[in-house]
């Protein structure tokens, strides 16, 4: 059985996707957990390898597009990020069934354990390495024999104080992480650990991703090639300007201001066209009414009810709809929106909701 869970570009925030995707495949025990990547910006996808690698063992990375790749001049070396990552590696392209056909293989084999996986998992900054060293050992004692594999991922999570995360695992393995005099005392010991490293308690989980981040680059270096190789140079000087303290926003409100007064101004003409449309269109059917003599209830059920509000919906929503949607559309070919959902994080994250909630408040503020 196939089961398809909401997708997530990672596993660390609190969002309801992430949470169902997280505790699926750290809980429900999948045969193998395939994990597709978008070849076109491998560097910012392989942090959900890295953070599913924690949780399970048996996974399958399927790098997808890569006939979009190759038209942008962007060639993956598979085997060599097979070796690297030390899980199994499929490139597809979704209308060639051929390659469809060899990632259902690979993961037939990872499911009857005829693949052997030697995981790369994450090595952090020694400080933090140190710190979930401390922790595992003991959570391996706590956590059910069959559960052991994740002991590192719970020491991370222990680490990190994430409460959301730590309630779920108690109630998942039935163990009590919190009360737990055992992990009390370890958790004194390396808060000393990371005071003495200079880590404070809110920039942990900004020391974890960040190596997260330099180890996906490192290897990118390794297994990307550009044809144009001022390409990912280009991309990061528009991060540096689209995703900036003092530019993002600004440029966020001017790009989502055009759109609005783009939309506004040019669905006037046709929602105005489409009104008088429906208006002359309405004379004929009442016309038509008084010609067979229909009953005045029928007409006002059928005409001034159903009709009028139909047509109004129809005259007043569908022009602005097909103008806002292709521009948003637009907007997200260009690479736009990723960095318009990250420019509102901080925003967003501090009002206790996701980044990803964003684009659903652009839709809502234009509807």
């Amino acid at each position: 059985m196939l089961i398809d869970i909401p997708g997530t570009y990672s596993l660390m925030s609190n969002s309801e996707e992430e949470e169902i995707a997280r505790n699926y495949i750290c809980f429900g025990n999948p045969d193998a957990t395939v994990v597709i990547l978008d070849a076109t910006c491998l560097e910012r996808n392989l942090n959900l390898v890295y953070q599913i690698m924690e949780i399970t063992p048996n996974m399958v990375v399927c790098i997808n597009l890569l006939d979009e790749a190759k038209k942008k001049g962007i060639h993956i070396d598979l085997e060599k990020l097979e070796n690297l990552l030390g899980v199994p590696v499929v490139g597809t392209i979704a209308r060639k069934k051929k390659t469809l056909s060899n990632l259902m293989e690979k993961v037939k084999l990872v499911c009857q354990n005829k693949v052997e996986q030697n995981l790369n998992k994450m090595k952090y900054i020694p400080c933090i390495e140190e710190c979930i060293t401390l922790f595992e050992e003991y959570i391996q004692k706590v956590v059910p024999e069959n559960r052991r594999y994740i002991s590192r991922w719970i020491a991370l999570k222990l680490i990190d104080k994430e409460e959301t995360i730590i309630n779920t695992i108690q109630e998942k393995l039935n163990i009590d992480l919190t009360n737990d005099e055992e992990i009390n005392k370890i958790q004194k010991r390396i808060e000393g650990i990371l005071e003495s490293s200079s880590i404070k308690s809110e920039n942990i989980k900004d020391t974890i991703i960040s190596s997260i981040v330099s180890k996906a680059e490192k290897i990118c270096k390794d297994v990307v090639k550009y044809d144009d190789k001022s390409y990912q140079n280009k991309d990061r000087k528009i991060d540096k300007i689209l995703t900036s303290k003092k530019w993002g926003i600004p440029i966020m409100l001017v790009f989502l201001g055009i759109i609005f007064w783009i939309t506004i101004a040019g669905a006037n003409y046709p929602s105005q066209l489409l009104s008088n449309f429906f208006g002359w269109l309405q004379g004929k059917i009442v016309y038509l009414f008084e010609y067979f003599n229909a009953p005045e209830w029928l007409k006002g059920i059928l005409i001034d009810g159903m009709y009028k509000t139909l047509t109004w919906v129809i005259a007043v929503m569908l022009p602005p709809m097909a103008i806002f949607f292709p521009l948003f559309t637009i907007l997200e070919d260009l690479g736009y929106l990723p960095r318009l959902a990250f420019n509102l994080d901080r925003c967003f994250r501090r009002a206790g909701s996701s980044r990803k909630a964003g684009i659903n408040h652009v839709h809502g503020l234009w509807l």
